[in-house]
């Protein structure tokens, strides 16, 4: 079975609905993955976007994902922690949590959500940056998925 990302408010490749955009409720979507390897202990997600005017910006970190979740809820609480364990980052709007999509007018833009699965549980505090998260991260990934959404004004 391929590990996959996936989610049921949009495909990978196609149009993020405004629910999850600044236009709209700006909720994280629901986000749901499978089985993943036997000795994955914790999971982050980070969402960017690639193409935005000041290179690659980040909407979302969040660490410490229990195992025993095979995915997110819509309208993950913008909290340092959540009640699951997990613990959110600062975003590049500085503000902890998931921020949807709010590309300038023009040409779509692509928000890749990854999952990464660990072999580890990350020793970080509430509000690290995805440069720390990354950081933390090396050595210890043992998959990473990912799903693209599109966004444009």
């Amino acid at each position: 079975m391929p590990l996959r990302l996936e989610s049921s408010a949009f495909k990978d490749g196609d149009t993020i609905p405004h629910r999850y955009t600044c236009m709209g409720e700006d909720v994280s979507p629901p986000l749901h993955w499978g089985v993943l390897p036997a000795t994955t202990k914790s999971f982050v997600v980070i969402v960017e976007d690639p193409d935005a005017p000041v290179g690659t910006w980040v909407h979302w970190v969040m660490s410490n994902i229990p195992l025993d979740l095979r995915g997110l809820a819509e309208g993950i609480p913008t909290e340092d922690h959540l009640p699951n364990g997990a613990i959110q980052g600062l975003n590049d709007f500085k503000r902890i949590g998931y921020r949807g999509p709010c590309p300038p007018p023009g040409k779509p833009h692509r928000y890749d959500f990854k999952l990464y699965a660990l072999y580890t549980t990350l020793t970080l505090k509430p509000r690290a940056t995805r440069r720390h998260v990354s950081e933390a991260c090396k050595g210890h990934v043992l998959t990473e998925m990912s799903l693209m959404g599109r966004f444009g004004r």
